[in-house]
């Protein structure tokens, strides 16, 4: 792929912190922003209005709601914080424009995981369930700590403000995969009600939704006679709009193939 001297970046966006994208890609030096809203028609349109308010301010060719408007610009990276249901658009004008395509929506059903996975070998693909660089680093504590704690009882628990649709978060999820990866017969329990004992290989994932939090995400293992709490707590949706940038800039470059924030981290 043929690098410019900028990197120019192309962000279809539908969500709220993809109004944040917008200052961070905006304030970095060597980026330059091509935005397009979302032309998914549901409740989300007061969404849409806002953005589009935000994007005609910053972008230079202003806000075209599907990419049939947008046409085949030289963009090296599609950023995608849109839906999980636009996927399959995001991609498909990835691969036909040459770009490289980071997704940083949630909630992908396991179709559209598929999807990703297919792109990955003719594109470079950056997919990450948290954007964070801070919760990349708590993925790989909690795996270390569930390896030295064969025998612990493991918990996760993650808040969110109440407009968010999806639970558990895709960060939730990729806490549990990190630490399934020492403890290859963990499985996941969301959310408890009823009777019923605790199963050794169950790995408890409890979400709760309310206020305007941003996202907070602890991780509980606990043995016989001590408890560890690994915690990370986002103050504010810019964290995970400088860390779609700082992918972009990451994929410069790059192979066809799928990568993560583990593969930032090395």
């Amino acid at each position: 792929m043929q690098i410019s001297e900028k990197i120019k970046m192309m962000a279809k966006l539908a969500k709220a912190s993809s109004r944040v994208l917008v200052k961070c890609s905006t304030e970095e030096k060597n980026a330059a922003l091509m935005a397009i809203a979302s032309s998914l028609e549901s409740s989300r349109d007061d969404i849409l209005a806002a953005n589009a308010a935000d994007l005609a301010a910053a972008a230079e060719n202003g806000v075209p709601k599907t990419f049939a408007e947008l046409g085949e610009m030289n963009a090296d990276v599609v950023i995608d914080f849109s839906h999980h249901t636009a996927v399959n658009e995001v991609l498909a004008y990835a691969k036909r424009i040459g770009s490289a395509a980071v997704i940083g929506t949630t909630g992908h059903t396991a179709e559209e995981k598929e999807l990703i996975y297919a792109a990955a070998k003719e594109i470079p693909v950056f997919y990450s369930g948290n954007m964070s660089l801070g919760i990349a680093v708590l993925c790989r504590l909690a795996k270390q700590a569930a390896a030295f704690f064969p025998d612990a009882d493991i918990e996760i628990v993650e808040v969110h403000h109440n407009r968010k649709v999806d639970a558990p978060s895709g960060t939730a999820k990729m806490l549990f995969e990190a630490v399934k990866e020492v403890r290859p017969d963990a499985v996941a329990h969301c959310g408890r009600a009823g009777e019923g004992k605790r199963q050794k290989n169950e790995i408890g994932i409890s979400a709760l939704r309310m206020g305007n939090v941003v996202g907070i995400h602890e991780v509980h293992i606990v043995t016989s006679n001590q408890s560890l709490v690994l915690k990370h707590e986002s103050g504010s949706r810019a964290m995970l709009a400088d860390g779609a940038v700082s992918a972009a800039r990451f994929m410069e470059g790059k192979p066809a193939g799928l990568y993560d924030m583990e593969s930032i981290l090395g």
